[in-house]
Protein backbone atom coordinates (compact mmCIF):
# COMPACT_ATOMS: atom_id res chain seq x y z
CA UNK A 1 0.00 0.00 0.00
CA UNK A 2 1.51 3.09 -1.11
CA UNK A 3 1.56 5.92 1.82
CA UNK A 4 -0.33 9.44 1.28
CA UNK A 5 2.14 11.77 -0.84
CA UNK A 6 4.77 9.72 -0.41
CA UNK A 7 4.74 7.93 -3.37
CA UNK A 8 6.67 4.85 -1.81
CA UNK A 9 5.56 1.22 -0.79
CA UNK A 10 5.68 -0.74 1.83
CA UNK A 11 5.96 -3.82 1.18
CA UNK A 12 5.28 -7.39 3.26
CA UNK A 13 8.21 -9.57 3.50
CA UNK A 14 7.92 -12.72 4.50
CA UNK A 15 9.33 -14.19 7.64
CA UNK A 16 12.74 -14.62 7.91
CA UNK A 17 14.20 -17.57 9.82
CA UNK A 18 17.62 -17.14 12.48
CA UNK A 19 19.87 -17.69 9.23
CA UNK A 20 18.45 -15.27 7.15
CA UNK A 21 16.07 -17.60 5.13
CA UNK A 22 12.43 -16.48 3.92
CA UNK A 23 10.53 -19.17 4.83
CA UNK A 24 8.23 -20.56 2.34
CA UNK A 25 5.69 -22.81 2.10
CA UNK A 26 6.54 -26.65 2.52
CA UNK A 27 9.39 -28.36 0.65
CA UNK A 28 9.36 -31.94 0.10
CA UNK A 29 12.88 -32.87 0.86
CA UNK A 30 14.71 -36.80 1.20
CA UNK A 31 15.70 -38.01 4.69
CA UNK A 32 18.48 -40.51 4.86
CA UNK A 33 17.89 -43.51 7.36
CA UNK A 34 19.15 -46.14 9.06
CA UNK A 35 18.86 -49.10 7.44
CA UNK A 36 15.26 -51.16 7.88
CA UNK A 37 14.24 -47.66 9.90
CA UNK A 38 12.34 -46.34 6.86
CA UNK A 39 8.42 -47.59 8.74
CA UNK A 40 9.75 -46.27 12.17
CA UNK A 41 11.07 -43.00 11.13
CA UNK A 42 7.11 -42.32 9.32
CA UNK A 43 5.66 -42.94 11.63
CA UNK A 44 7.45 -40.68 14.38
CA UNK A 45 7.41 -37.78 11.80
CA UNK A 46 3.31 -38.31 11.82
CA UNK A 47 3.55 -38.55 15.67
CA UNK A 48 5.20 -34.71 15.50
CA UNK A 49 3.44 -33.09 12.84
CA UNK A 50 5.48 -34.01 9.73
CA UNK A 51 4.34 -34.78 6.89
CA UNK A 52 6.05 -37.49 5.18
CA UNK A 53 5.60 -39.99 1.98
CA UNK A 54 7.51 -43.61 2.59
CA UNK A 55 6.55 -45.39 -0.98
CA UNK A 56 5.95 -48.67 -0.26
CA UNK A 57 6.14 -51.80 -2.97
CA UNK A 58 4.40 -55.84 -2.03
CA UNK A 59 6.84 -58.20 -2.03
CA UNK A 60 6.98 -62.00 -1.95
CA UNK A 61 9.60 -63.43 0.53
CA UNK A 62 11.14 -67.18 0.05
CA UNK A 63 12.40 -69.19 3.23
CA UNK A 64 12.55 -72.93 2.86
CA UNK A 65 9.69 -73.24 5.10
CA UNK A 66 7.14 -70.70 3.87
CA UNK A 67 6.35 -67.59 1.87
CA UNK A 68 5.47 -64.28 3.12
CA UNK A 69 3.82 -61.44 1.19
CA UNK A 70 5.49 -58.10 3.01
CA UNK A 71 5.40 -54.29 1.98
CA UNK A 72 8.69 -53.01 1.63
CA UNK A 73 10.17 -49.28 1.09
CA UNK A 74 10.98 -48.66 -2.49
CA UNK A 75 14.05 -46.81 -2.20
CA UNK A 76 15.84 -48.68 1.10
CA UNK A 77 16.89 -46.31 3.51
CA UNK A 78 14.87 -43.12 2.23
CA UNK A 79 11.62 -41.98 2.51
CA UNK A 80 10.44 -37.92 2.22
CA UNK A 81 9.29 -35.25 4.54
CA UNK A 82 7.48 -32.10 3.63
CA UNK A 83 9.03 -29.12 5.37
CA UNK A 84 9.76 -24.96 5.55
CA UNK A 85 13.19 -24.72 4.86
CA UNK A 86 13.86 -23.41 8.75
CA UNK A 87 15.90 -24.61 11.41
CA UNK A 88 13.39 -25.59 13.15
CA UNK A 89 11.89 -27.99 11.15
CA UNK A 90 14.84 -29.89 9.99
CA UNK A 91 15.47 -30.39 13.38
CA UNK A 92 12.43 -31.96 13.92
CA UNK A 93 13.33 -34.78 11.49
CA UNK A 94 17.04 -34.53 12.27
CA UNK A 95 16.60 -35.20 15.99
CA UNK A 96 14.82 -38.85 15.79
CA UNK A 97 16.52 -41.99 16.52
CA UNK A 98 16.98 -43.15 12.58
CA UNK A 99 17.56 -39.99 10.95
CA UNK A 100 20.53 -39.73 9.33
CA UNK A 101 20.63 -36.82 7.96
CA UNK A 102 18.24 -34.13 5.21
CA UNK A 103 19.78 -35.47 1.76
CA UNK A 104 21.90 -32.86 -0.17
CA UNK A 105 24.38 -29.70 0.65
CA UNK A 106 25.79 -29.68 4.66
CA UNK A 107 22.62 -31.64 5.92
CA UNK A 108 20.37 -28.88 4.91
CA UNK A 109 18.79 -30.85 2.01
CA UNK A 110 17.80 -30.67 -1.58
CA UNK A 111 14.41 -29.13 -1.97
CA UNK A 112 12.66 -31.97 -4.48
CA UNK A 113 10.18 -30.96 -7.28
CA UNK A 114 6.88 -31.69 -6.50
CA UNK A 115 6.45 -33.42 -9.50
CA UNK A 116 9.18 -35.88 -9.31
CA UNK A 117 7.40 -37.32 -6.05
CA UNK A 118 4.52 -36.99 -7.93
CA UNK A 119 5.45 -39.36 -10.35
CA UNK A 120 6.83 -41.94 -7.68
CA UNK A 121 3.35 -41.90 -6.06
CA UNK A 122 1.50 -42.57 -9.53
CA UNK A 123 3.53 -45.27 -10.32
CA UNK A 124 3.06 -47.11 -7.20
CA UNK A 125 -0.53 -46.28 -6.76
CA UNK A 126 -1.42 -47.32 -10.15
CA UNK A 127 1.01 -50.61 -9.83
CA UNK A 128 1.88 -50.24 -13.16
CA UNK A 129 5.00 -52.95 -14.04
CA UNK A 130 8.85 -51.09 -12.88
CA UNK A 131 12.06 -52.23 -12.73
CA UNK A 132 14.69 -50.40 -11.02
CA UNK A 133 17.55 -48.64 -13.26
CA UNK A 134 20.78 -47.09 -13.02
CA UNK A 135 20.47 -43.21 -12.34
CA UNK A 136 20.53 -40.97 -15.39
CA UNK A 137 20.82 -37.33 -15.46
CA UNK A 138 21.21 -37.57 -19.36
CA UNK A 139 18.44 -38.16 -21.88
CA UNK A 140 15.14 -36.05 -23.47
CA UNK A 141 12.74 -35.40 -20.55
CA UNK A 142 9.27 -36.17 -21.59
CA UNK A 143 5.89 -36.44 -19.77
CA UNK A 144 3.43 -39.44 -20.38
CA UNK A 145 -0.03 -38.45 -22.60
CA UNK A 146 -3.36 -39.87 -21.40
CA UNK A 147 -3.95 -43.53 -19.44
CA UNK A 148 -3.31 -44.14 -15.85
CA UNK A 149 0.40 -42.30 -16.28
CA UNK A 150 -1.20 -39.44 -17.75
CA UNK A 151 0.85 -36.31 -16.31
CA UNK A 152 3.78 -38.63 -14.91
CA UNK A 153 7.67 -37.19 -15.95
CA UNK A 154 10.85 -38.50 -16.41
CA UNK A 155 13.11 -39.16 -19.36
CA UNK A 156 13.04 -41.04 -22.33
CA UNK A 157 15.19 -43.95 -23.17
CA UNK A 158 15.76 -47.39 -25.38
CA UNK A 159 16.00 -50.34 -23.88
CA UNK A 160 16.44 -53.01 -26.16
CA UNK A 161 14.19 -51.74 -28.85
CA UNK A 162 11.38 -50.97 -26.24
CA UNK A 163 10.81 -47.19 -25.07
CA UNK A 164 11.52 -46.81 -21.44
CA UNK A 165 10.51 -44.27 -19.42
CA UNK A 166 12.93 -43.18 -16.54
CA UNK A 167 11.54 -41.65 -13.18
CA UNK A 168 14.32 -39.94 -11.28
CA UNK A 169 14.70 -38.49 -8.12
CA UNK A 170 17.09 -36.13 -7.98
CA UNK A 171 18.51 -35.78 -4.50
CA UNK A 172 18.52 -39.46 -3.66
CA UNK A 173 20.13 -40.48 -7.23
CA UNK A 174 17.23 -43.65 -7.33
CA UNK A 175 15.55 -44.59 -10.42
CA UNK A 176 12.34 -46.27 -11.44
CA UNK A 177 11.92 -47.75 -15.11
CA UNK A 178 8.64 -48.65 -16.77
CA UNK A 179 7.84 -49.76 -20.41
CA UNK A 180 6.07 -46.69 -21.69
CA UNK A 181 5.06 -48.44 -25.51
CA UNK A 182 1.61 -47.73 -26.36
CA UNK A 183 1.53 -44.79 -24.04
CA UNK A 184 1.71 -41.16 -25.55
CA UNK A 185 4.88 -38.92 -24.71
CA UNK A 186 5.17 -35.47 -25.41
CA UNK A 187 8.57 -33.60 -24.69
CA UNK A 188 8.68 -31.28 -21.27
Amino acid sequence: MAAAGRGWEFTQRMPVDGAGVEIEEAIWYAVHTRARHEKTVAQRLLERGVENYLPLVTETHSWSDRKKVVQVPLFSCYLFARLKPTNVDRMRVLSLDGVLSLVGEKGSGTPIPEEQIQSVRTIVEQQVPWATHPFLKIGQRVRVRGGALDGTEGILVSRNGDRTLVISVDAIQRSLALRVEGYSVEAV
